[in-house]
């Protein structure tokens, strides 16, 4: 993975966000609630790095405590994706032909409501929450992992390989652990890696909408949320969230492509050398 300017990079920002999100639980330069209705506004100074906002707090507290909340959402998101797209992996490749077609087409039909109204959906009975941007965004990006690794889950479900486990006896979650994901592991984290940057986006999306992170929570989409009003007058308080949700996103694709490429026998050489 280092071996690729793209690779560095990505794994360089993302570490940087790791590190500050990790940092901000226990400091941060000012304190988080600290506001002072003289001090609304500012510029970037020694005592405010990146200025402050309409409130007086200061931005950088609020955005290193916002790379917390965006990577717990992050992570969620990915884990549910991953769970309900493997999930529905598994009903595709089964052996039931009920099964297997009752998943394509609840796959195909469901992949169709955008990730927005099922947020405005869940935020009735929930209330704008970060449940409700992990449910939303995990329902949304496990059946798009689903729809994309179809074909390549299929295609190794009748591999000769695959048909000599079954002859031998090997059950059907062996078959799937054993043969048929590592096959699609490629797609599966490239298609991972977009369902991170996507569920940073959605979080910002969502936060505006007053449908995500509720006002009391740090985040990055809260920070644009309350900037964006004002960024005519005020440019940079929109500027610093708007920077970090464009880095984070094009790293975790670079990263997921950089991973993709690492495992991918067809991409490294390494690996077909091994083989």
């Amino acid at each position: 993975m280092w071996s690729t300017v793209e690779g560095r990079f990505a794994l360089s920002i993302l570490l940087v966000w790791v590190f500050m999100a990790v940092l901000s639980l226990v400091w941060t330069p000012q304190p988080l609630w600290a506001t002072d209705g003289q001090q609304v506004w500012q510029k970037p100074s020694h005592n405010h790095w990146l200025g402050t906002d309409g409130t007086g707090a200061d931005v950088f507290s609020w955005l290193m405590a916002g790379s917390a909340t965006n990577l717990l959402i992050c992570l969620l998101t990915v884990a549910c994706a991953a769970a309900l797209g493997i999930l529905l992996i598994a009903a595709t490749v089964s052996r039931s032909a009920l099964v297997a077609n009752t998943s394509i087409v609840l796959v195909d039909a469901l992949i169709s409501i955008p990730t927005v109204l099922i947020a405005l959906i869940l935020a009735v009975p929930l209330g704008a929450s970060v449940v409700v941007i992990v449910l939303a965004c995990g329902l949304g990006y496990g059946l798009n992992l689903a729809r994309v690794a179809r074909p390549q889950a299929l295609l190794a479900a009748r591999s000769d390989y695959v048909i000599a486990a079954q002859v031998s006896g090997a059950s059907a979650g062996r078959i799937l652990v054993s043969h048929i994901l590592p096959n699609i592991m490629p797609v599966v984290a490239v298609q991972l890696s977009l369902s991170a940057g996507s569920s940073v986006l959605a979080e910002s999306g969502l936060t505006y909408l007053g449908v995500g992170v509720s006002s009391g929570v740090p985040s990055w989409g809260h920070s644009l949320a309350t900037s964006v009003k004002l960024i005519n007058v005020y440019p940079l308080t929109a500027l610093w969230p708007g920077l970090l949700v464009t880095l984070v996103v094009l790293s975790l694709n670079l990263f997921g492509d950089s991973i993709g490429d690492a495992i991918d026998p067809q991409s490294n050489s390494a690996l077909r050398e091994a083989a």
